[in-house]
């Protein structure tokens, strides 16, 4: 019998051969982490990713998780927002509030951080056609707040690749939504320095269906389309790869996982290095990991939290800046506020009980990961090297070649567990009849009249003028060369809509 990784790599019954390496954390190519001392410095930032209903539902919940321990806010945005549509749109009816919070407008924004500094918080925002006017409203009440815009921290995750090859909330045609991400790059490098202006994503593509080594080689690879793009645009490498951050998924084959982190980081020092970065700042791959949804099953649900824990854990042996841990009732609803706790605790229980942060990369040097790590590296390069050949991923996601490789993965993987060839406890083995779970958390379709009132109130109260001055502004320079960033700032400022924002840009641009 064969036997091999998620990814179809030979797993050989016993490594015997020595790495060979000597290479140190906190050194080139950073294979071992990109701090001398990681997680004896500090631990992984430990988030929660949540969002649900109205600004003033979610902002509980923030409440809720800052004060069980967590050291950092991960926003769901629904729908309609991601796609640039107010609340009280036709298209979004059914959408609002549900797998994530509404945002129409910077008061929503208010509303959701009500009671929280954000200067005092990192925030990350899982939003990407409509990451400019998110992070413009975040900008906007950190300045009302009196923030430091020079201190303020966070990540936006403004990866507009990844949607058109696995996740979908794309609004305009790829040659827009470049100069729109690379607008943010400037404009924070100037304004927000702390910002990470782009978390460049695994994650929707592994849970669209694909390999541990198609996560790898097509995020990779869209990264270098974020470098050539700044690069393109005058932008110094060696400033804006400092800011750039890393959103990958983590499964159920331990090793293997462990594997794909420690091989992204070599790649990427190497790629940035041939790109032209000479400082180590931009040649450290930084990210964040969310253990996988995808993985996560209706049958047996608790059997969850186990499998999220050794996915947490693997996250860690491999070296990353920040977790989140999902609910074990994800596959049934949004997490409720006790599954949260727990996907919480268990980063700290891992953080503080398990030694697992004792020493530095603790896995080095074992015949099985290190040679798991070249495999991986290997394969990935195969990928990107044809992806190059192709013109870069814009031209290899218009020819549907990433769509088509990560669907034939898909497929496999859901033949495999069909036949029986892979098991999933409590799904195609060792199952049992249960009843249909209750307690389950559900979002109330009236938060759209809810959120349309608001609209309503807020379109009678504000100065429509300047709305439609900066509103005006905004097309010209969207017309134009100018960074957007600017006219999106002060459109926000006016109290403009996310809505008529990204209308305003889909006149000009067209939609995808």
């Amino acid at each position: 019998m064969k036997f091999t990784t998620t990814s179809g790599i030979e797993i050989k019954e016993i490594y015997t051969e020595p790495s060979g390496m000597n290479e140190l954390p906190g050194e080139f190519p950073f294979t071992r982490g990109i701090q001398k001392d990681m997680y004896r410095g500090r631990p992984w930032t430990m988030r929660q990713y949540a969002g649900f209903s109205t600004a003033e539902e979610s902002n509980k919940r923030y409440h809720y998780l800052l004060s069980q321990g967590t050291m950092g806010l991960s926003v769901a945005f629904d729908l309609p927002t991601q796609i640039g549509y107010d609340s009280d749109n036709a298209m979004a009816e059914g959408e609002v509030g549900k797998v994530g919070v509404a945002i129409d407008s910077l008061k929503d924004i208010e509303v959701l951080f009500d009671g929280i500094r954000l200067k005092d918080i990192t925030t990350s925002m899982t939003i990407n056609a409509t990451a400019p006017i998110l992070l413009a409203m975040y900008i906007a009440l950190a300045k009302k707040q009196g923030a430091d815009l020079k201190l303020l921290s966070g990540t936006v995750q403004n990866d507009i690749l990844k949607e058109y090859a696995a996740r979908g909330t794309y609004i305009y045609p790829p040659g827009p939504s470049m100069r729109l991400i690379t607008d943010v790059f400037e404009y924070c490098s100037k304004e927000v320095p702390k910002w990470n202006t782009i978390s460049i994503s695994g994650y929707h593509i592994r849970e669209a269906g694909s390999t541990a080594v198609q996560e790898l080689a097509f995020t990779l690879a869209n990264g270098k389309a974020y470098l050539q793009a700044a690069i393109d645009k005058g932008l110094d490498i060696n400033v804006f790869a400092k800011r750039l951050s890393f959103f990958f998924n983590c499964h159920n084959n331990f090793f293997e996982e462990i594997a794909k982190f420690r091989a992204a980081r070599r790649m990427w020092a190497n790629i940035t290095t041939q790109l032209g970065a000479t400082d180590a700042g931009a040649q450290k791959l930084r990210f964040h990991t969310q253990t996988g949804g995808s993985t996560l099953t209706a049958q047996q649900p608790m059997n969850n939290i186990v499998r999220v824990t050794t996915q947490a854990l693997a996250a860690v042996l491999g070296g990353t800046q920040s977790l989140h841990t999902n609910g074990y009732d994800e596959a049934l609803s949004l997490p409720t506020e006790a599954a949260a706790k727990i996907a919480l605790r268990t980063q700290q229980i891992i953080a503080f009980e398990s030694g697992a942060t004792d020493t530095v990369d603790p896995l080095a040097g074992s015949y099985f990961i290190e040679s798991l790590t070249d495999e991986l590296e290997k394969a990935a390069y195969l990928y990107i090297d044809k992806i190059d050949a192709m013109g870069g991923p814009v031209k290899a996601i218009e020819q549907d070649y990433i769509q088509q490789e990560i669907a034939r993965s898909a497929y496999e993987y859901q033949n495999e567990i069909e036949a029986g060839d892979r098991v999933i406890v409590g799904v195609n083995k060792f199952t049992e009849t249960e009843k249909p779970a209750g307690g389950l958390f559900r979002v109330d379709d009236s938060i759209r009249i809810t959120q349309s009132e608001k609209l309503k109130t807020l379109k009678a109260e504000r100065d429509n003028t300047a709305v439609q001055d900066a509103l005006s502004k905004l097309k010209d320079a969207a017309n134009g060369k100018e960074n957007l960033m600017p006219f999106i700032l002060t459109a926000v400022e006016a109290y403009a809509t996310l809505g008529e924002i990204a209308d305003t840009l889909r006149s000009v641009f067209g939609e995808y």
